[in-house]
C-alpha cells in the first residue's frame, strides 16, 4: 500500500511509536523557529537544560511580534534573544526584517523537512512541502536540545482541488471555503493534504496562504506536494538546490476526502468573531467599512501586495476609511520598490507599516469603537484587534483593497477586471545578509539579561489527590486570546511570568486572578474546543503560576492541550457533557490522581456527587504531569 506525503515524512523521521492514527509518535525535528513573543521563554527553558548548542539542522529566532519599543522591556528581550542565539548556535532575525513565516518560507523551509515553531501559524511552510507544526515554546526548546517531538499520529484528510480560480477569487477563498465546510473544530487530530489538478494552478505563495490559515481548523498541520511550482519558487529565492520532489504515491490512502472545485469559488469573507463564519462578500453589500488592513503572515507576500498596489493605482481612499499595509519581509518591500509600486500605496492614502505582525496581534492599528475592519489576517477573535467591540472580517487582499476604496461591501461582479496573476521578477533580491548567523567564538559570547528577564519558576509534582474548587466556568470556543490577551502592554511581559499572570482571563472575568491568589489552587471548567488559536504557552504557564491544577472541558484544542501537559496541569474531559451544566463556579471537586490511567476514565467527587472524567493521555504524558511538567520530567533524564 502506498504512502501519502504526510506518512512519507513521518516515516523518515520516526524515532518511536507506530504510524497508527491516535497513537503517540516521536519525531526527529530538522528545523525550529521561534518568535519574540514566545521565544524568550523558550530560550530560558533551553538554557535550563544545560545544552551547549542546538542539535537541529537549523534553528532561527525571529523578532516580529513585540517590535513596539515603548520602554525597556521589548528591546531588552530582543537583546537577550540576539545574545542567547549567538551563544547557542541559532540564526537571529532582527526586528523589522520581516514576519517569521514569510521569512522562513523565503529563506529556510525545505520540502520533506520537519519544522516546529513556537507560533501556531508555523504550518505556512507546508506550502512548499515541509511538515511544519505549531507547538508550545517548551516543546520547541526540547527539540532544539535534540529531543523527539511527540504528537498523536494524525489522520490524513485529502483535500482534492479541481478546476482553477477565476475572476476575483483567490487562495484566501479556498481556505475560507474549507473553514466553512469543516469549522474551527474540524481539523483536530488531522493533517490536511492538498492534491488534485487544481494544485498545479497554485503558486507557493498561494499555497502558503492556505496552509497558514489551516491552523484555524485546529489541524496538526496542512501540506502541499513539492512539484515544479515548488522548484520554481525555490529557484526564484536563489536556493534551487533545496528542492526535492515530494508527492503522494498513486495508491496512497486517506481517512477522508474533501472536494473543492476552484472554478466555482467566489470572494468570501469570515464574519465576526470566528474564522469559520463564512459568507459571500456580495451577501454583505451595503455594509459600511471603516478600515482595511492588508498583510500579516497570511497575506503579505510579493504577489499579495503587488496585486493590492495595482488595485490602488490612480485611486484614493474615501474620507473616513483607513488602509494599512504590512509587507511580510524586506525582500517583499525591495521588490515592490523596484517595481515602482510603493507610490501606489502612498498616493492612495494608505499607511505603509513596518515588516512585522503589527495590527494582526493588536500591536497598533486598532479599529474605531464598533468599527468595521476588513483584514487579510487569519483570526478575528473578539478583542484581538485591540478594540473590544470592533467588527473584524477576514478576506483576501483583493477584497480588502476593493472594499476600502468603496468604503463599503460591494458585489464583486461590479469590480471590473482583476489584476493578472503575479510572477516574480527575473532577479529577486536577497536579504539573507540581514540575518545574524552564529559566530565561531560562541564561548566568548555573554548573554545579556535585562530586568524583565525573570528566571524560570520550578513547579512541584502532582499530588496524589487534587481537591480544589472551580474558580472559573467558561463557554465553548474559548481561545488563548481569551485566556491571555495580546496587545502591546501585555505582550511585553512574556519573559516575566509573575507579571503577565496578572492578566489571565482579564477580559473574561476581572475577578479570576484575585480568586486564585486568595486560594492555594483552582480548577477551570470549559466547554467545547477550549484553548483554540495561538500556540502561546503562557496561556498554560500563567494559570499554572496562579495555582491551576486541572482544566476540565467538553473538548480541548491540540496545542493548548500539549501546553497544559508541558506545565503539569491535568487536561480532563467530561465523560458526559451534560455534567457541564451540573457544575458551576465554586463547585468543589476531588480527584484521586493515583487512579488516573492513560486513556482511562476516572471518578471525580463534585460537591459530594460522582461525575466521570476521561483523558486521552499517553503513559508518557501522564508521567510528565505527575512529574510537575515536561522540564522536570526531562531534567531527570538528561
Amino acid at each position: 500500500m502506498g504512502l501519502n506525503i504526510t506518512e512519507k515524512i513521518i516515516s523518515a523521521h520516526l524515532l518511536n511509536g507506530e504510524m497508527k492514527p491516535g497513537t503517540e509518535v516521536g519525531l526527529r525535528i530538522d528545523q525550529t523557529l521561534t518568535q519574540d513573543a514566545t521565544g524568550t521563554m523558550a530560550y530560558l527553558q533551553f538554557e535550563a537544560m544545560g545544552i551547549d548548542k542546538v542539535q537541529t539542522e537549523l534553528s532561527v529566532s525571529y523578532v516580529d511580534h513585540n517590535t513596539l519599543q515603548m520602554g525597556f522591556r521589548n528591546p531588552d528581550d530582543h537583546q537577550y534573544l540576539r545574545t542567547v542565539a549567538a551563544k547557542h548556535g541559532v540564526v537571529f532575525s532582527p526586528a523589522g526584517t520581516g514576519i517569521c513565516h514569510q521569512l522562513h518560507l523565503e529563506n529556510f523551509a525545505k520540502p520533506g523537512k520537519t519544522l516546529i515553531g513556537s507560533d501556531s501559524h508555523t504550518p505556512t511552510a507546508g506550502g512548499l512541502g515541509s511538515l511544519a507544526m505549531g507547538a508550545g515554546g517548551l516543546s520547541v526548546a526540547l527539540a532544539m536540545a535534540g529531543q523527539p517531538y511527540s504528537i498523536p499520529m494524525p489522520k490524513v484528510v485529502k483535500v482534492d482541488l479541481s478546476g482553477a480560480l477565476t475572476e476575483w477569487a483567490s487562495a484566501k477563498d479556498i481556505i475560507l471555503k474549507l473553514l466553512e465546510l469543516k469549522t474551527v473544530k474540524g481539523g483536530v487530530g488531522v493533517v490536511f493534504e492538498f492534491a488534485g489538478e487544481g494544485v498545479k494552478s497554485l503558486t507557493v505563495p498561494e499555497r502558503a496562504v492556505i496552509t497558514n490559515m489551516g491552523a484555524e481548523l485546529g489541524a496538526t498541520t496542512s501540506i502541499f506536494p513539492s512539484d515544479d511550482n515548488t522548484k520554481a519558487f525555490l529557484k526564484a529565492m536563489g536556493r534551487e538546490e533545496d528542492w526535492s520532489e515530494l508527492i503522494a504515491d498513486t495508491d496512497a490512502t486517506y481517512a477522508e476526502v474533501v472536494e473543492i472545485n476552484l472554478s466555482e469559488l467566489e470572494p468570501l469573507v469570515a464574519q465576526p468573531h470566528m474564522p469559520d463564519r463564512v459568507v459571500t462578500v456580495k451577501s454583505l453589500a451595503g455594509l459600511k467599512v471603516n478600515q482595511s488592513a492588508i498583510g500579516s503572515c497570511t497575506n503579505s507576500s510579493y504577489s499579495d501586495l503587488k496585486t493590492t498596489a495595482l488595485i490602488l493605482q490612480d485611486q484614493q481612499l474615501p474620507e473616513g476609511v483607513d488602509l494599512m499595509i504590512s509587507p511580510g519581509s524586506k525582500q517583499v518591500l525591495k521588490m515592490l520598490a523596484s517595481d515602482g509600486l510603493i507610490a501606489n500605496f502612498l498616493d492612495s492614502g494608505a499607511r505603509l507599516l513596518e515588516c512585522t505582525c503589527g495590527p494582526c496581534i493588536g500591536m497598533g492599528g486598532s479599529p474605531t469603537s464598533a468599527g468595521v475592519s476588513v483584514r487579510t489576517f487569519n483570526r478575528n477573535f473578539e478583542g484581538r484587534s485591540g478594540t473590544q467591540d470592533a467588527q473584524v472580517y477576514l478576506a483576501s487582499p483583493q477584497t480588502a483593497a476593493k472594499l476600502a476604496l468603496a468604503g463599503e461591501f460591494t458585489d464583486p461582479a461590479t469590480w471590473g477586471t482583476p489584476p493578472a496573476k503575479i510572477e516574480f521578477p527575473e532577479d529577486v533580491p536577497s536579504i539573507r545578509h540581514l540575518f545574524i548567523f552564529p559566530p565561531e567564538n560562541r564561548d566568548e559570547i555573554e548573554i545579556v539579561r535585562g530586568p524583565n528577564i525573570v528566571p524560570l519558576e520550578t513547579f512541584s509534582a502532582l499530588p496524589d489527590e487534587v481537591s480544589s474548587e472551580i474558580r472559573l466556568k467558561v463557554e465553548d470556543d474559548i481561545t488563548t486570546d481569551h485566556i491571555l490577551p495580546a496587545g502591546a502592554q501585555i505582550t511585553a511581559l512574556r519573559s516575566n511570568i509573575p507579571a503577565i499572570s496578572e492578566y489571565i482571563f482579564s477580559r473574561v472575568d476581572e475577578g479570576f486572578v484575585g480568586r486564585m491568589k486568595a486560594a492555594e489552587s483552582g480548577i477551570i471548567l470549559g466547554g467545547e474546543n477550549y484553548g483554540q488559536g495561538s500556540s502561546r504557552e503562557h496561556a498554560a504557564l500563567g494559570p499554572r503560576h496562579l495555582g491551576v491544577v486541572a482544566v476540565i472541558t467538553k473538548s480541548l484544542a491540540r496545542i493548548h492541550r500539549a501546553n497544559l501537559i508541558n506545565f503539569g496541569i491535568l487536561p480532563l474531559v467530561l465523560s458526559e457533557k451534560s455534567d457541564y451544566d451540573r457544575l458551576s463556579e465554586g463547585s468543589k471537586l476531588t480527584i484521586d490522581t493515583t487512579s488516573i490511567t492513560p486513556g482511562g476514565e476516572s471518578v471525580a467527587m463534585a460537591d459530594g456527587a460522582e461525575i466521570k472524567v476521561k483523558n486521552d493521555l499517553s503513559a508518557k504524558e501522564l508521567d510528565i504531569i505527575k512529574a510537575g511538567g515536561l522540564l522536570n520530567y526531562v531534567g531527570k533524564q538528561l
